[in-house]
């Protein structure tokens, strides 16, 4: 359940996050919505003595090893929502009850000892929407079996294409919320404090500008920060369109965090600098689409070396007067280690999004093909290659190549009935 959409489907390629089970909304009085929903399904992982001990969440299962992870335990989740919404106010509550039917205990880490475990869990939490002129204020509020979050945004339209936003997030260092998704600079709503504000304008006929600055703050220990730390993360972008068919835009971004020194178990502990600067131009001539997107990444952390790196990517796209579009991109990629990597984002499968990142120096190049047969049939390959010019094996375990290039093949058919 998404409390912006209500129920939704799983349309996506994940094997993980998704429920397996039935739902409904009814509406009781007008303006008035009811919904509830159950989940059951068998998950992948690691049992140890009758305990979880890590759930698998990639779906592969190529060697015995990984096959021994198939439906090793199940979830059950059962929950509702109700929503009132009129005129100029929307107020929900929703609740959600989930177990296993093992007791799940990973083994944690010092960074990681308030992360969830156990067997039962719930979260209930309660959303609102205002609107008053020119102003819109929305959040939400939720408590689990331990801690609690917060969320608060406020947003103003000054004028046609003049916004102001800020945002106001608090996850407590203790909140268990295993399905949870919300704003933040981690990924997932525990551990956080921070405002963000935000601002856009577009005084220039053709120009529009964008500009945020979030301030965060973790109260607990994070992956590769052994204390209670702070950052900054800033960006400004410009975006020019002339017509319909030509855009450009140029973003820079800028991130202050904190993290451990390696070789020194946590007790030296420096900030760290990340310039980001992108370029991109699109042309889309009738069924024709070209992108030009060029990045220059910059790292460092006080008083060491810096490192740096660039891509430049080429895209083209066409859409032929029958039901056929092509797609072709090349990137060119030269960073100096992984903190410098790149980011190269591409077109693929439907309901996915696929933006993988490289690191060294090399070439990736992908095409991909989609044909509507009818309304009812679709079929879509893609194949990419990616060549290392700086190694000779690429990965490690159950994931080594013996080389330095490296192949996909996706294909997918889609029929609707």
């Amino acid at each position: 359940y998404n409390r912006s959409g209500g129920i939704r489907k799983h349309s996506s390629t994940d094997e993980y996050n998704y429920f397996r089970g039935a739902a409904a909304t009814v509406e009781v009085i007008p303006a008035l919505q009811l919904s509830g929903f159950y989940s059951h399904r068998s998950m992948d992982g690691v049992i140890e003595g009758n305990e979880i001990t890590s759930i698998y969440k990639t779906g592969l299962h190529r060697t015995e090893k990984e096959a021994d992870k198939v439906n090793a335990f199940t979830l059950q989740l059962m929950g509702g929502n109700i929503t009132y919404e009129k005129n100029n106010l929307k107020v929900g509550m929703t609740g959600i009850y989930y177990f296993f039917n093992r007791s799940y205990q990973p083994e944690l880490r010092t960074y990681g000892k308030y992360n969830l475990q156990g067997n039962y869990f719930h979260n209930v939490g309660v959303d609102y929407k205002y609107r008053w002129n020119r102003f819109t204020l929305t959040g939400e509020a939720a408590m689990g079996k331990q801690g609690y979050s917060l969320l608060n945004q406020l947003k103003y339209n000054i004028l046609t294409g003049y916004q102001l936003l800020i945002v106001h997030r608090y996850y407590s260092h203790d909140y268990w919320a295993m399905f949870a998704r919300s704003f933040g600079e981690s990924s997932t709503p525990q551990n956080e404090n921070g405002w963000y504000l935000a601002a856009e304008a577009s005084p220039l006929a053709h120009w529009k500008f964008f500009a945020s600055l979030d301030l965060f703050s973790f109260p607990w220990w994070k992956y590769r920060i052994s204390k209670p730390s702070q950052g900054v993360d800033g960006m400004f972008q410009s975006i020019y369109s002339l017509k319909r068919n030509l855009s450009m835009y140029i973003n820079y971004r800028y991130k202050r965090k904190e993290r451990d020194v390696a070789g020194t178990d946590g007790k030296v502990i420096l900030p760290t600098y990340h310039h980001r600067l992108r370029y991109r131009l699109t042309y889309s001539p009738d069924n024709l689409q070209l992108q030009t997107t060029v990045d220059y990444n910059h790292f460092h952390s006080q008083g060491q070396e810096g490192s740096q790196g660039y891509q430049f990517t080429q895209s083209c796209s066409y859409a032929f007067s029958f039901p056929l579009k092509i797609s072709v991109q090349g990137t060119y990629f030269h960073t100096d280690d992984y903190d410098s990597r790149i980011y190269a984002s591409e077109k693929g499968l439907l309901y996915t999004f696929y933006t993988p990142s490289f690191y060294g120096q090399g070439f990736r190049f992908s095409a991909c093909a989609r044909y509507d047969v009818n309304k009812a049939f679709m079929f879509l390959v893609k194949f990419g290659q990616t060549i290392y010019e700086d190694r000779e094996n690429i990965g490690s375990g159950n994931d080594l190549i013996q080389g330095n290039k490296k192949a996909d093949l996706q294909m997918q058919l889609r029929i609707k009935f």
